[in-house]
This record gives structure tokens, C-alpha cells and sequence, in this order.
């Protein structure tokens, strides 16, 4: 098929939508995201894709939070709109309307949305020079922008323009503002839910499903910023460019390790009726250096815990169940050797002594060299592993014999206040920095699994993780500037010719607007040494 130069991508699908029988809502271009209004100019390698994709999904919350802020700032001039975190298959809204909103307000919000997306409004893409663009945004109150783009560097910025607003997004928008409708906002908690279509089925809304622990961690750590005068990257990056990037890590280490002694105050006080601490969360969460901390800590307080890592527990490899790929499951409860492990819990529980497996994951099988365990009144079990949470791990346990700890990094800091940063962004960049400097693997293959790995914690691990007594926040405020020194060329190894390349650019764009920070402060404790290296623990 012959084309003009200069054709959209939109013009390309309209010649195509026969034979694609897709609802694209952007496109990748030699594996770079873009919208469908994107020229094409010489020969490319073009994939259209559907919300239902990660990406698809993304350009779609985008789109969607630019028509609802731009209906809430048309609608109320002075009022104040920010999309914060993911939470109970939604996302979490501040609304500030400068007087208490009312239903009849987010009815008419939600009316001004679907009114756009009706009209099919065209959204541009428009390049000026980034000191034009601060000063659009500055007329515009928004010094969320202002100070991401004036710490950002670039001398072109682009932003989208849909008629009289403007807005300012770090990924591909739609072409246009006739998006899939199916979205709602709703009041929840303190603020308000925007809940989105489901993955699995666009035509539905994702399930509303409770997490006020979740969210209470969340108020934690807004709270945390806070105390250090910080909410966006703008704000972040203005600190350390006034040297303030020493007394931030320091702060915010404090933060952490006080949080981690209370805690431990928690448990100490429950000794003798708590016998076991579980530590569950997500790849990459840094369980395994908290775990550590707080055996330290209850340690200081003379309690000695008895570390059991679940790891050990694996079926032999020949008896471990498969995917529908048919590959090894090792993310499934039933990889373990469930048996084994409850028989041995019983066992320690009950006084007696009892000889751990270690598990050797080159032969694929559990060996046995000598490491017994028996407790006292002064120990105290630490079971540390993805399926802790599980009711079914130790359903044989009374549940005050149990304390329950589910730790993640839950990104709080944001862009600015339309542009979030996913918590899953935060623990795929530790992810493929432990995984390239510990374990060989390569930015490319760690993000072609990614997506494996996020099904698995969707399936074992978020399901149970309100069945925490407490929850810990992994993240740092500081850290992506940490982080940003060790990814980088990490990252720019993934080879353009696969479609890995887009998820890596999509990074690399990201942290692009972190000032970097250097690592020499932080402390050989930190929860960032378990994927950077320089720990005191070992691993």
C-alpha cells in the first residue's frame, strides 16, 4: 500500500480497520509510543494498540485525567485537581473546589466529560521553546509545571492543547478526546475514586475493591513529604539544587527506621502471644533488608528472631506445577511444599527441634545441612516470602500466634498534579538493576518478564495484602535520583529492534526529569542497598 508522506497513523488504521478489526487508541512506532495523530514521514514499523494493553491502558488514564481536569478548571477557575495513586483498581483524587463539594458538582464534572468525549474534540501535540511553555503554565497557576520544567532543562517542550485548555503530560494523549466513556468519579474516603474500565474487559468498570490500609499508608507518606516540603519532582529537584540532598536522605532514612521500631515496639509487646511475624509484598520491595532491619530492632529489645525464608520450602522442580504456558509456576502457593512446611511450623511451634531444608534452585531440589531450630521464650519466628499473607499458608495457626507485615514501595511523589508515577515504575527500575548487577539478566529480558511477574502478584499477593496488621512503605522520596545513576545505561542496552524498547524508552523519559543525586549518603542500612549494592547485611 502506497502512502503520502505526512499521513497520520489515524489515516493509516481508517485504510486498514478491515482487516485489523481493533479499537486502536495509540500506536507503537518502531516501538515508541505514540498517538495516532503521529506523521509518518519515511518508513516505519507500526503496532496499533488497545486499552486493553499496559500501554493502551496508560495513554487512556491520560487522556482521561486531562478532559477531567480540564472540565473541572472550566467549571470552577479556582479549584484545584490532583490525580495521586493507584488504589482499589481506581485512582485516588484530590477535588478542591474551595468549599465542600457536593454530588451535584461531580455530576456536572462527569456530564462536562462526557460532553467532550461525545464532540470527538481534536487533541494537538504543540512544540515551543520550553521558556514560551513555563510561561503559558505560569499564567495558569500551575507551579507544579513551572518547576518541573524549570529544573527539567530541555530548551523544547511539548504539551497538548484540546481548543482553550492546555495541559502538560510526560506520555502519548489519544488523538482526540473520543475515548471509551466507561469511567465514573466517585466520593471514597476523603476525596474521590476515578474509576477506570477494566483491562480484562474495557466495557466494564474495574471492580471497586476496599483498601483503606492501603490508602492509610499512602496519607503516611503524603504526610512524610510533608515534613520535608515536598509533594512533586519540581519540588524535589529545587532541593537539591539548593544542596539540601544530604538532610532529604537523612530525613528521610529517619522516617523509616522510626517506623520500623514502632513496629517493633508492636511486636515486643505481644511476645509470648505473638510467635510468628509474617513478611509478605511484591517483587522487589525490599522485604528482605526490612526484614533484616527489624530483626535489629527487636533485637534491641532483647527479643532474638529466628529467620525462616519460604524459598526453601519449593517443591522438588519435577513436582512444581505450570502456568498455562506450561511453564514452571514457581509464583504459585502450590509450588511449596506445603506439607513439609506446615509439619515443620507445627514442630518449632511446639518446643521441639527441627532441621530446615535449603533449597538448591541449580539441582532443583531441597537439601539438608545442619541448620536447626528451636525456640525459647526469647524468639520469635520471621517468615519472610510472596505468599505470607496467605490464609491458606498457615491455616493450622491461630491468628493471634500471628503478626502480619506487607511491605511495597508505594510511590507517593508525583510529577506534577496530573502526572503520577506508577508504584509498579518504582520497584521494575530496583528490579532491573538487581537483576542486571546480581544475577546477570539484562534490562530487556527483566522487562520482557515483567508483566509474568505483575500477573502472578495479581493473582497471590494483592488479593491478601489487606489481611496485614501493619504495612510498610518501602519507597524513598529521594531514591528514583538515586536510581536514575545506576539505570540509565542499564537501560539504554535494550536494543531498539524489540519490543522491550518501548517500556525501556518510556523509563528513560521518565527519569529524565530527576536531578541525580549520588549514593555516598546513604546509609549501608538502607532498604536502596539491597539493589545498588554497599549493604552491611548480607544477602
Amino acid at each position: 500500500m502506497l502512502l503520502p508522506m505526512g499521513v497520520t497513523l489515524l489515516e493509516v488504521y481508517q485504510q486498514l480497520s478491515q482487516e485489523l478489526n481493533i479499537e486502536p487508541i495509540a500506536a507503537r512506532v518502531n516501538n515508541k509510543t505514540e498517538s495516532l495523530n503521529y506523521e509518518l514521514y519515511n518508513p516505519k514499523r507500526v503496532e496499533f494498540i488497545e486499552i486493553n494493553s499496559a500501554s493502551g491502558m496508560r495513554v487512556y488514564v491520560r487522556t482521561l485525567t486531562f478532559l477531567i481536569s480540564s472540565a473541572v478548571y472550566e467549571l470552577f477557575p479556582d479549584s484545584s485537581f490532583r490525580i495521586e495513586h493507584s488504589v482499589s483498581n481506581g485512582y485516588y483524587c484530590e477535588l478542591n473546589l474551595n468549599r465542600t463539594c457536593t454530588q451535584q458538582d461531580l455530576d456536572a464534572i462527569k456530564k462536562r466529560v462526557l460532553e467532550f468525549i461525545e464532540a470527538n474534540n481534536p487533541i494537538e501535540s504543540v512544540e515551543e521553546e520550553t521558556s514560551v511553555v513555563i510561561e503559558l503554565f505560569r499564567k495558569k497557576g500551575r507551579k507544579d509545571i513551572v518547576d518541573l520544567l524549570t529544573t527539567f532543562g530541555s530548551l523544547y517542550t511539548t504539551y497538548c492543547k484540546m481548543g482553550e485548555h492546555i495541559d502538560y503530560y510526560y506520555g502519548a494523549l489519544a488523538y482526540s478526546s473520543g475515548i471509551n466513556k466507561n469511567f465514573d468519579l466517585i466520593p471514597y474516603l476523603d476525596d474521590y475514586l476515578l474509576r477506570i474500565p477494566s483491562r480484562k474487559n474495557p466495557t466494564e468498570p474495574a471492580p471497586l475493591v476496599p483498601q483503606p490500609k492501603m490508602q492509610d499508608v499512602f496519607r503516611e507518606f503524603v504526610r512524610w513529604n510533608k515534613i520535608m516540603d515536598l509533594r512533586y519532582v519540581g519540588d524535589l529537584n529545587l532541593m537539591c539544587r539548593q544542596g539540601k540532598a544530604t538532610e532529604l536522605i537523612k530525613v528521610a532514612e529517619a522516617l523509616q527506621e522510626k517506623k520500623i521500631a514502632l513496629l517493633a515496639d508492636t511486636i515486643a509487646k505481644g511476645l509470648g502471644k505473638i510467635r510468628i511475624v509474617l513478611i509478605s509484598g511484591p517483587s522487589s520491595s525490599g522485604k528482605t533488608t526490612f526484614s533484616k532491619r527489624l530483626s535489629i530492632q527487636l533485637l534491641a529489645m532483647g527479643i532474638r528472631p529466628i529467620a525462616i525464608s519460604m524459598d526453601d520450602y519449593f517443591l522438588e522442580r519435577g513436582q512444581t506445577p505450570r502456568d498455562e504456558n506450561g511453564e514452571f509456576d514457581y509464583e504459585s502457593l502450590y509450588a511449596l511444599d506445603l506439607d513439609l512446611f506446615n509439619r515443620d511450623l507445627h514442630n518449632i511451634l511446639e518446643g521441639q527441634e527441627v532441621e530446615i531444608p535449603s533449597f538448591n534452585f541449580a539441582l532443583g531440589s531441597k537439601e539438608y545441612k545442619g541448620n536447626k531450630i528451636k525456640l525459647t521464650s526469647q524468639n520469635i519466628l520471621i517468615l519472610e516470602g510472596i505468599h505470607a499473607l496467605n490464609p491458606e499458608l498457615l491455616k493450622n495457626v491461630p491468628a493471634e500466634a500471628q503478626f502480619k507485615v506487607y511491605i511495597s514501595a508505594l510511590t507517593a511523589i508525583s510529577l506534577d498534579k496530573h502526572n503520577r508515577i506508577p508504584t509498579t515504575d518504582n520497584r521494575l527500575i530496583r528490579r532491573i538493576i538487581r537483576d542486571s548487577r546480581y544475577r546477570g539478566t539484562s534490562a530487556k529480558d527483566t522487562i520482557a518478564r515483567w508483566e509474568s511477574v505483575r500477573a502472578g502478584e495479581e493473582k497471590w499477593i494483592f488479593p491478601f495484602q489487606e489481611n496485614a496488621d501493619a504495612m510498610f512503605n518501602s519507597a524513598l522520596i529521594f531514591e528514583f535520583s538515586v536510581l536514575k545513576n545506576y539505570i540509565e545505561p542499564i537501560l539504554r542496552e535494550v536494543p531498539q529492534n524489540c519490543i522491550e524498547y518501548s517500556e525501556a524508552r518510556r523509563l528513560l523519559r521518565f527519569l529524565n526529569y530527576f536531578i541525580p543525586i549520588t549514593d555516598w549518603e546513604i546509609p549501608p542500612t538502607s532498604v536502596l542497598r539491597e539493589f545498588v549494592g554497599g549493604s552491611s547485611f548480607h544477602y
